[in-house]
């Protein structure tokens, strides 16, 4: 067999990107095979509603965990918007309604916020106390992303904090939010990053609460999320521009169907379907995989690599919007503007969290659906066209604790869709119970009058995406040090137990969110043999 490439990519998603600009710079042969017909995978921009010029960042909405490095050594120039909002919480008490609103720009403003909801002072500066912990630990985590993967001593006496490592690594995250905190409501607030995509509770044993929020408070040293201007596909419009200035050959529109491993003196073999469904095959020194690991198992056909058999799941609800104008608060003490400025909480208090997975986890869908929304609009206008009115904005509604198996395949496809619409239904009840007119009087209609708003369930992203059960991370996430002596492909995280494969995805030890971090170390682990 002719070896034509040194690396074959599986899959042409940010990570597998980012593998082949810094593969192609090198001096390699690189060829990233992409199944749908643009590169980009989760991190792209689409214009979603029929006649409308809005690009709306689908699936993948804001950014923390990319390194500058990455963007630097790729030379790409992508511009990332701070928001000055955090977040901002409804909450009713005792017949009165408020917010809770974190400006990052204004801790007074901010402390007047939580003694509103609290009445004192004290949980404020629990707030203060903890998420300077949380910062530390993300000073000291962060770097380490991109180096070799360290062992778990190595990584706890870099974070160098007793506290903080039991807090964040070995307890339940539930122990520390029930010892610092008092309020159901500041609880929920801290909780809901440790939920995102994870259908998982407070005192979850497995700690993969823990790991979710993690990731969630570390990128780029500061945890802060950021607005990609230009939208998601903006990101990966340069990460693509990047790797075929390096020399790699992007081909989309071909789906890989086979990957024969190799061995360790022989080269691996990538079968694939062309653009016109001809069936070819390709050599290479190494194959790299953006895809779940159990899709690659699949494709390989020895079942290595998946999560010890289980089938990967998702826990989330997306809803996209195209808004006339944003709507009324009950809560009039505070800007629209500032409340949906950053990310915007409903039913997400603490008890509220914990009671919707224990009733997903009883087979029903949740009552109220906890949800959180983010408008892109508001920090960066150039996703919208100038035939969009100048009120209008977009609402990305990401829902929690809707985990697969309530939309499950034996259920048959109608049934499927049904749930799929009675969760819209549940997120939407939601958060028109918080607003002061029902959001469908604020919906934009598309060029055949129909509202734009647009649901996806977790299959319909294993569908679309080929994401093994919906799951945003390809897998469950790990903790960002090796357990072990194990070799993993020179100590970065990307090993799959065969020689010549590595996963540059999301299913990497140090995957999940928009990061190029596992095609970085992908490409590392390469340059290192």
């Amino acid at each position: 067999m002719t070896v034509a490439y040194d690396v074959v990519i599986v899959g042409g998603g940010h990570n597998g990107l980012v593998a082949a600009g810094y593969l192609g710079r090198a001096g390699l042969r690189v060829l990233v095979l992409e199944r749908l017909g643009h590169v980009g995978g989760a991190a792209v921009s689409e214009r979603a509603f029929a006649g409308v010029d809005a690009r709306l960042s689908r699936y993948s909405y804001l950014v923390s965990l990319l390194p500058r490095r990455i963007l630097a050594e790729l030379g790409v120039r992508v511009e990332l918007r701070r928001r000055r909002i955090s977040s901002y919480t409804p909450w009713e008490r005792d017949g009165r309604v408020g917010g809770l609103l974190v400006d990052g720009g204004d801790e007074l403003r901010t402390a007047g916020s939580f003694r509103e909801l609290t009445g004192g002072e004290r949980e404020f500066a629990a707030w203060r106390e903890f998420y300077g912990m949380t910062g530390r630990v993300a000073e000291r985590v962060f770097p380490s992303l991109t180096e070799p993967l360290p062992s778990r001593a190595e990584l706890r006496a870099r974070v160098d904090d007793p506290v903080a490592w039991a807090e964040l690594f070995e307890e339940p995250l539930g122990v520390a939010l029930e010892r610092r905190f008092a309020d159901d409501v500041v609880r929920g607030v801290v909780l809901t990053d440790a939920l995102i995509g994870t259908f998982s509770h407070a005192h979850d044993p497995s700690l993969r609460q823990n790991r979710c929020f993690l990731y969630h408070v570390v990128g780029g040293g500061t945890g802060d999320w950021d607005v990609p201007v230009g939208g998601m596909g903006a990101v990966t419009g340069a990460l693509a521009e990047a790797a075929r200035a390096g020399g790699a050959e992007l081909r989309t529109g071909c789906e890989v169907v086979a990957v024969d491993p190799g061995g360790a003196a022989g080269p691996a073999e990538v079968g694939y379907l062309d653009a016109d469904g001809v069936e070819r095959r390709v050599g290479a020194r190494w194959v790299l995989c953006n895809a779940a690991p159990a899709e690659l198992a699949r494709l390989v056909g020895d079942g290595v690599g998946g999560d010890g058999g289980e089938r990967p799941e998702g826990a989330q609800l997306k809803v996209n919007m195209l808004l006339r104008r944003l709507p009324r608060l009950r809560d009039g003490a505070v800007d629209v503007r500032d409340a949906f400025g950053g990310t915007f909480h409903v039913a997400e208090s603490y008890r509220e969290l914990e009671g919707a997975y224990r009733e997903a986890a009883a087979g029903r869908l949740p009552s109220p659906a906890p949800s959180e929304i983010y408008c892109h609009s508001l920090a960066d206008r150039s996703i919208l066209g100038p035939g969009v009115p100048a009120g209008a904005h977009t609402l990305t509604l990401f829902g929690l604790q809707v985990p697969a198996r309530l939309f499950g395949a034996p259920m048959g496809v109608r049934a499927a869709a049904g749930v799929r619409e009675a969760a819209l239904a549940g997120v939407l009840a939601a958060l028109d119970g918080v607003l002061a007119e029902p959001l469908a009087d604020c919906l934009a209609v598309d060029a055949q009058g129909r509202p734009c708003l647009e649901v996806r369930g977790p299959l319909d992203l294993e569908a679309d995406l080929r994401l093994p059960g919906g799951n945003i991370f390809h897998r469950e996430l790990a903790f960002p040090f090796r357990e072990g002596n194990g070799e993993d492909a020179g100590r970065w995280g990307v090993g799959t137990g065969r020689p010549r494969v590595l996963v540059c995805g999301a299913g990497a030890v140090r995957g999940g969110g928009v990061s190029g971090i596992p095609g970085h170390n992908a490409a590392m682990a390469v340059l290192g043999r």
